[in-house]
């Protein structure tokens, strides 16, 4: 997109509709990749699935055309690993509080809304802690990272980086990505700051509210890093205790410890760039039993990798608008 000159910034030409959705891929190639998982993947109003042996792209979901429930821009998906259900964000008009949660079965039936427009303001990743029965996503323009049950019910803030009111337009505030480390307690997010501005963070909090703490005021809230280009999505490998994540500001798929002690965030160097020249890098998605990972871009690929960026391939291209990935 950036070489597009339509005056318009990336987020503006993604919720204007800057790109058409494709329904097929037509860049899709047998890569000899068997076995399961498959990938779930998000257009703009459709869910996909992938087998990445190269079999061809299946539509899930296509919003209804009857009105039943806004179209929005899909962003975040989840899959429970016991029931398979598809959980996924709409972010709905940017300007509006109209958000909304959506679950399915794995095979597309049983379309449900669970959390109604206007229950979050622009939900964006979307992640499960299976064992809590908790669903977390990060709310961009509500600037907060909320949580509620799988049903949808009880939805809560536990943490705010701004007032959607007073620091509308401020990106800097803007919650994107979110990962879970359940086992220790703790929830992972980027804000991603302006196109390629340099003003990203990854940050990390208890899932439990401290003491006396609220949303606005926590004191548990650690930088780990500052002074990003344009972070957006996150996955986590608890084992190796590395974190991953698309950056749209410069392109890449990056890792970096999770632990790492004695630093300066806006100084850190341990940041190792894994994959580069996507096209409007978003979705993230590890699957570490197979030691690889798989990746989207707002420019219409579906690619996959080693963890370690090696044996770089892609697997659909030109699907249009891409956002989050995840595998079942």
């Amino acid at each position: 997109m950036r070489g597009l000159k339509l005056g318009l910034s990336r987020r503006e030409m993604v919720l204007a509709g800057g790109f058409a959705l494709a329904g097929c891929a037509s860049g899709t190639t047998s890569l000899g990749l068997s076995g399961a998982p498959k990938l779930y993947y998000l257009g703009q109003a459709k869910v996909f699935s992938l087998d990445p042996a190269g079999k061809p792209v299946t539509l899930v979901d296509d919003s209804p055309k009857d009105g039943s429930r806004s179209t929005g821009v899909n962003d975040g998906i989840a899959i429970h690993d016991r029931t398979k259900q598809i959980f996924w964000t709409n972010m709905g008009k940017a300007a509006e509080r109209d958000g909304y949660i959506m679950r399915c079965d794995r095979d597309g039936s049983n379309v449900t809304t669970i959390v109604k427009p206007g229950g979050t303001f622009t939900p964006k990743q979307l992640k499960i802690d299976e064992t809590a029965g908790k669903l977390y996503w990060s709310d961009r323009e509500g600037m907060a990272i909320q949580r509620c049950n799988l049903d949808g019910s009880g939805i809560e803030t536990i943490v705010t980086t701004g007032s959607p009111t007073k620091d509308k337009g401020k990106q800097a505030n803007w919650c994107v990505g979110i990962a879970l480390d359940p086992a220790r307690g703790h929830v992972y997010w980027t804000q991603k700051g302006g196109d390629n501005a340099g003003e990203g963070v990854i940050r990390r909090a208890n899932m439990k509210m401290p003491a006396g703490a609220k949303a606005a005021n926590r004191g548990d809230i650690l930088t780990l890093f500052s002074r990003l280009p344009e972070p957006i999505d996150l996955d986590l490998d608890l084992k190796s205790r590395q974190m991953y994540w698309t950056d749209r500001g410069d392109n890449t798929i990056s890792r970096a410890p999770m632990d790492a002690t004695d630093y300066d965030p806006a100084r850190r160097i341990d940041r190792t760039i894994l994959v580069r020249g996507l096209k409007e890098a978003i979705g993230i998605a590890l699957d570490l039993p197979r030691n690889r990972m798989a990746y989207t871009s707002l420019g219409g690929e579906v690619g996959i990798a080693n963890l370690d960026g090696s044996n770089a391939k892609m697997l659909a291209t030109d699907q249009g608008m891409l956002t989050g990935i995840a595998w079942a």
